[in-house]
């Protein structure tokens, strides 16, 4: 793909774009994980990369998590932009006391005079028909961590221009990829090299009945929702939250003002889920200005189950209709 190019591209292909394209324009910047070298990585998200900027540039590492998530904070240190892929969400554990105890403190601890500008990638939640470990979407582990920024894309325009914003942030970003529409869907997206903002919400549909709050791959079942209570005549706005931390409380706020209801849809668990701080957030920002109390679809408070069962757990059109109406009928 020529730097200007323009054409429709998956979600992956669009992670792809960005790396290629920041490689190519900051030397500093180098990828390594599990297999993502020679084998471009389980998704080919890094398909090419190898054979355009060599093995010192994107490395293969063992498989050792907790390696992969050290490496990259001693390279961020020292000058360099690491990205570090995990292969699932469910594998990140192991490299979680590095991630919690180093790469979020370094700017504190240090007063600022060591950054840690670096991204850690992993494809995230259910829909694949994969078993448990390579679906969970446990987003809000992070959300609790000072000094991490979290963000979600849900689309590969959405892709491309905030992991290129996220590679440039001189701090630490958890870059969850919601692999279920890793190639659901494509757009079109310009290799200009143009970063889009994190820290902020997206409004994907104005609505004036009630707001309907999503991230990730959920987004694609309530946009759904909202066309079917356009044609039933209730009006839903859509919100794409995209960075869960720090939330863009501002935008929110701002929609559930105008509609005076909310729903929040998320594939994770209810108990403790990002969806719990954003109706929190409303409850004391908008409480004068709510019709009916907040409500949340979510998945349950269980592992993920096995493929035949994926569906149950995963919030489904009708789960965000029900809700709606509910809150309308208060």
């Amino acid at each position: 793909m020529s730097r200007l190019d323009s054409r429709d591209v998956t979600l992956v292909e669009a992670v792809n774009m960005a790396l290629e394209w920041e490689m190519a324009h900051d030397e500093s910047v180098v990828v390594l994980g599990e297999d993502i070298a020679t084998n471009g990585g389980v998704f080919r998200a890094t398909a090419g990369l190898k054979d355009r900027f060599g093995f010192k540039r994107v490395m293969d590492t063992p498989l050792a998590e907790n390696l992969i998530a050290g490496t990259a904070i001693g390279m961020a240190t020292q000058g360099l932009k690491p990205v570090a892929e995990f292969q699932f969400m469910g594998f990140i554990y192991a490299g979680m006391e590095q991630i919690i105890s180093h790469a979020a403190r370094m700017r504190n601890r240090t007063r600022g005079r060591l950054h840690c500008p670096l991204v850690y990638r992993a494809p995230f939640g259910g829909g694949i028909h994969a078993p448990e470990h390579h679906s969970e979407s446990t987003e809000a582990l992070f959300t609790h961590i000072p000094g991490l920024r979290v963000v979600i894309p849900s689309s590969p325009q959405r892709a491309y221009g905030q992991l290129l914003a996220a590679i440039r942030n001189p701090d630490p970003v958890i870059f969850l990829e919601p692999k279920r529409i890793y190639r659901a869907v494509t757009q079109s997206v310009e290799n200009n090299g143009e970063a889009i903002p994190l820290d902020t919400c997206f409004t994907l549909r104005e609505g004036s009945d009630v707001t309907l709050i999503s991230w990730g791959a959920s987004i694609m079942e309530t946009l759904e929702a909202a066309d079917v209570l356009a044609e039933q005549g209730i009006s839903a706005e859509v919100i794409d939250v995209c960075t869960i931390s720090p939330l863009d409380r501002e935008t929110l706020l701002c929609s559930v003002t105008k509609t005076g209801r909310a729903v929040i849809v998320h594939e994770a668990c209810r108990n403790g889920g990002v969806g719990a701080e954003i109706a929190a957030s409303i409850a004391e920002g908008a409480w004068l200005e709510l019709k009916a109390p907040v409500a949340r679809v979510t998945g349950y408070d269980t592992v993920m189950p096995y493929y035949r069962n994926e569906q149950a757990y995963l919030p489904q059109v009708d789960d965000i209709l029900e809700a709606a109406k509910r809150v309308i009928a208060l």
